[in-house]
């Protein structure tokens, strides 16, 4: 899965040049030309990073900072990229929660190494405040609930991350599939084949031949087992 970059810039030569560099570098750039844009664009889109320009027709760039910090994700790394320069600029920027301020005109090339930069930062960060259960080459991220192989993402569709959790804080026990369904699905009665299937769709993801799996075992007359 690509990294995905929001750029606010109401210049279109400065936002095309800045987007073809991080494009070289396989990141996938949305850009926006006003502020009040951007923030619909937040309405679908979760981006890694944000660069952000401050003198922006209509909503100023420390406007939208701060609405951004008060209704998005603090971890999403900003960069403030202007040609304001005076310290209060710097200061209200970095006050707001901006992550670094790059003063223009700037070396497209060291804009890119402090995006990485940051995006490393920010990665790091995250991975030590998540908990997490391993298994294999997976990390099931159990404050994100997202599931990862190595740097990819694995889609999950949350009744299948439920189960897949369910199943990992239990390494193990042999869990029937009643006792599966009751804790999961939350209900004493109800179709419990649906277990089955959705066993079957998460051995599809995580092992390498679902036919024999490595994790996610049957016990005959039982029900299933999770193994590392």
């Amino acid at each position: 899965m690509s990294t995905k970059i929001l750029i606010i810039e109401d210049v279109p030569e400065m936002s095309e040049l800045v987007s073809m560099y991080l494009t070289k570098e396989g990141m996938e750039v949305t850009k926006a030309f006003k502020a009040e844009d951007a923030l619909e664009t937040l309405k679908t889109l979760t981006p890694d990073l944000v660069i952000l320009d401050l003198n922006l027709p209509g909503m100023s760039g420390f406007e939208f900072l701060k609405i951004f910090r008060e209704k998005y994700k603090s971890t999403i790394p900003v960069i403030i990229s202007s040609a304001r320069d005076g310290d209060e600029d710097i200061i209200e920027g970095l006050g707001l929660g901006a992550d670094e301020f790059v003063t223009k005109p700037f070396s497209p090339r060291v804009l890119v190494a402090k995006v990485k930069a940051n995006l490393r930062r920010g990665s790091e960060i995250s991975a030590a405040a998540e908990e997490f259960y391993a298994f294999g080459d997976y990390r099931l991220l159990l404050n994100s609930c997202v599931l990862k192989k190595g740097s990819e993402k694995i889609p999950l569709s949350n009744k299948e991350y439920k189960v897949l959790e369910y199943l990992t804080r239990h390494q193990g026990e042999q869990l029937s599939p009643e006792k599966i369904y009751k804790d999961v699905w939350g209900n004493e009665y109800g179709d419990i084949t649906a277990v089955a299937v959705y066993i079957q769709r998460l051995r599809k993801k995580i092992e390498a031949n679902p036919a024999d799996p490595h994790f996610i075992k049957t016990v005959f007359g039982m029900g299933y087992l999770f193994e590392n």
